[in-house]
C-alpha cells in the first residue's frame, strides 16, 4: 500500500468516527464488552448462522430423499453453491429487499438466492422464520455461555490463587459491618470464590441443556414436512435430529409452537444475573475494604482518581462492576416477563425485547467478569493496615480467654464475666468518646480481680490464635472443590482482561 492509499485510509476512518458521534452507540460495545462477546452477537455472526441453518436443512432434506416424480428435489450441486456463500452476505441487496418486504427473514433468503441461483427454490424449503431465528438465537446465545464460562473459570482461578496467598493473614472479620471475630483475607476471598463456584455450576447445568428448536412449522406440528415428504413419519422424525448433529447440539425440544420456549431465555438471563450478583458482592467487599486502607483494586500510575482531589485513589473498577451488575439483575425481568405473556403458539411482543435484553445482559456480564478479572489479579494487601485495624479490637475479643484464663488461677467465673463487661464498656468509651487508644489491657492488668500481669496479657494476643479454622478451611476448601474445578477446565485458563476506558 503506497502512501495515497494510506492517507486514503485514513480519512475513511476519520470520516466513519466523525460520523459515528452523530448518533447514539451502546456504552456495552464502546466501554465493556470484548471484541469476542461483540462478534458473537454482531450480524455476521447472526447471518452467516442462518445461511448455515439453511444448509443443515437441504442438506438433511436431500439425505432423507427428498424427491418429487421419482427424481431428487436437492442435489449436491445446490448445497455446494450454498456453501459458497456462507459468509459474504450481501447485506446491500438483503436491506433492500426488506425496504420492499418488511420481512427480514425473507430479504435474507431473497439475498441468498440472488448469490445461489441454482439453489435458490429450495432455499428454506418447508421451514418458517423460526427456523432460522430461534435456533441462530440459541445457538449465539450457547456460544455466548461458552466465553462466559471461559472468563468465569478464570475469575476462580485468580480468586483461588489470592486465596491461597493470603489463607493465614488475620483480618478483623466483621457483622453488620461491626468488628467480630477475626478470620483471615484468604478465608473471605473464598466466600467470593463459593459465589462464583455456585454460579459455574448453574451456567454448566443451562450450557450442558441447551436445545435447538429444529424445525417444526408454524405452529409446532411439522405440517409442512408432513405434506413434503408425504406423511413419511420416519423421515419426519430424523429431522430435527439430523439438523441438530449438522449444527453441532445433542437434541432439540421434543415439543414447541412456533418458537422455542421464552423460558429458556429466562434459565439463561438468571445464570447472567447470578454472576452479576456475585461480582457485585465481591465488588462492594472491595470497595469498603479500599475505604478501610487494607485492600486496593488496582491503579494505574498515569490514572486520576478526582478532577479535584488530587490525592484521590477511586475504586473505579469495583464500582463500575457494581454499576453492570445492577442493570443485569434488573434486566432478568425482562425474559421472565416476556415468556409469562407469550399467547398459544406464540406472539411478536417478545421479539424487540429479546433484541434488546439478551444481547446487552451477555454484553454487560462479558464486562463484569473481565473487571472482575483485571481487579482480582492486580489486589493490593497492605498487611499492616490490617495488622493495625485488628489489634485495636482485638483486646475485646480475648476477653473470653483472658476470662478463661483467670478462671484457671482460682477466680469466679460470673463475677469475672461482670467486671470484664464493665471494663469493656470504660475502654469502648476511651475509644469512642474520647479519642485514646484501647486501653482494655492495661484496665485488666490493674484489676486484681484477674491476677495477670500487662505482659501476660499481652502475650495472648497473637491474632493467629483467633482466627479458628480459616487456614484449614481455605486449604480443604481449594483442594476438595476447586483445584478439581480448574483442572477440569484447564484448557480455559491463562486469560488476562484489560479495562477500557
Amino acid at each position: 500500500m503506497n502512501m495515497e492509499e494510506i492517507h486514503s485510509m485514513e480519512e475513511i476512518h476519520s470520516r466513519e468516527e466523525r460520523q459515528s458521534m452523530d448518533r447514539y452507540v451502546s456504552p456495552l460495545s464502546e466501554r465493556y464488552a470484548s471484541r469476542e462477546m461483540q462478534y458473537i452477537f454482531s450480524p455476521d455472526m447472526k447471518f452467516s448462522t442462518w445461511r448455515r441453518l439453511w444448509i443443515a436443512l437441504a442438506e438433511t432434506e436431500k439425505e432423507l430423499g427428498l424427491s418429487q416424480d421419482g427424481k431428487p428435489v436437492i442435489t449436491d450441486e445446490q448445497i455446494a453453491e450454498m456453501k459458497a456463500h456462507v459468509d459474504d452476505i450481501n447485506y446491500d441487496v438483503a436491506k433492500a429487499r426488506e425496504r420492499e418486504v418488511r420481512h427480514d427473514v425473507m430479504s435474507h433468503v431473497y439475498a441468498y438466492g440472488q448469490q445461489c441461483p441454482k439453489a435458490a427454490g429450495i432455499i428454506h424449503l418447508g421451514a418458517t422464520s423460526c427456523y432460522v431465528g430461534d435456533n441462530t438465537d440459541i445457538i449465539v446465545m450457547t456460544e455466548g455461555l461458552k466465553l462466559l464460562k471461559k472468563k468465569l473459570v478464570n475469575v476462580i482461578a485468580e480468586l483461588a490463587d489470592f486465596a491461597e496467598n493470603y489463607k493465614a493473614q488475620p483480618t478483623l472479620a466483621f457483622t453488620h459491618f461491626q468488628p467480630a471475630q477475626p478470620t483471615t483475607v484468604g478465608k473471605r476471598a473464598t466466600l467470593w470464590l463459593q459465589e462464583f463456584y455456585l454460579d459455574l455450576e448453574d451456567l454448566n447445568y443451562v450450557l450442558d441443556n441447551m436445545k435447538l428448536l429444529g424445525s417444526k412449522g408454524t405452529t409446532g406440528t411439522q405440517a409442512s414436512f408432513l405434506e413434503l415428504f408425504g406423511g413419511d413419519q420416519e423421515a419426519i422424525d430424523k429431522i430435527d435430529p439430523m439438523i441438530a448433529e449438522k449444527m453441532g447440539f445433542k437434541k432439540c425440544f421434543p415439543v414447541s409452537g412456533q418458537t422455542y420456549s421464552r423460558k429458556v431465555d429466562t434459565r439463561v438471563a438468571n445464570v447472567l444475573a447470578g454472576i452479576a450478583a456475585s461480582a457485585h458482592k465481591m465488588s462492594n467487599d472491595i470497595r469498603l475494604l479500599q475505604h478501610l486502607k487494607e485492600v486496593e483494586e488496582p491503579f494505574e500510575k498515569s490514572q486520576i482518581g478526582s478532577s479535584a482531589m488530587a490525592y484521590k485513589r477511586n475504586p473505579m473498577r469495583c464500582e463500575r462492576i457494581a454499576s453492570l451488575s445492577r442493570y443485569v439483575m434488573i434486566d432478568a425481568l425482562n425474559p421472565a416477563i416476556t415468556s409469562a405473556t407469550q399467547w398459544f403458539e406464540r406472539t411478536l411482543d417478545d421479539s424487540a425485547n429479546k433484541r434488546l435484553s439478551i444481547p446487552e445482559g451477555f454484553l454487560a456480564v462479558d464486562g463484569i467478569l473481565d473487571l472482575c478479572l483485571n481487579v482480582v489479579d492486580g489486589l493490593v494487601v497492605y498487611p499492616k493496615v490490617i495488622e493495625r485495624h485488628l489489634m485495636s479490637e482485638l483486646p475485646f475479643m480475648a476477653t473470653e480467654n483472658i476470662m478463661m484464663d483467670a478462671v484457671k488461677l482460682g477466680g469466679n467465673r460470673q463475677e469475672l464475666h461482670e467486671r470484664i463487661r464493665e471494663l469493656s464498656m470504660e475502654a469502648g468509651k476511651n475509644v469512642k468518646a474520647e479519642g485514646k487508644e484501647n486501653n482494655l489491657l492495661e484496665l485488666i492488668a490493674a484489676d486484681s480481680a484477674f491476677s495477670m500481669t500487662l505482659e501476660e496479657l499481652q502475650e495472648s494476643m497473637d491474632p493467629a490464635k483467633y482466627v479458628g479454622r480459616s487456614k484449614e478451611q481455605v486449604e480443604a476448601f481449594l483442594s476438595d472443590v476447586v483445584r478439581p474445578v480448574l483442572e477440569e477446565n484447564k484448557e480455559l485458563l491463562g486469560m488476562k482482561a484489560e479495562v477500557k476506558v
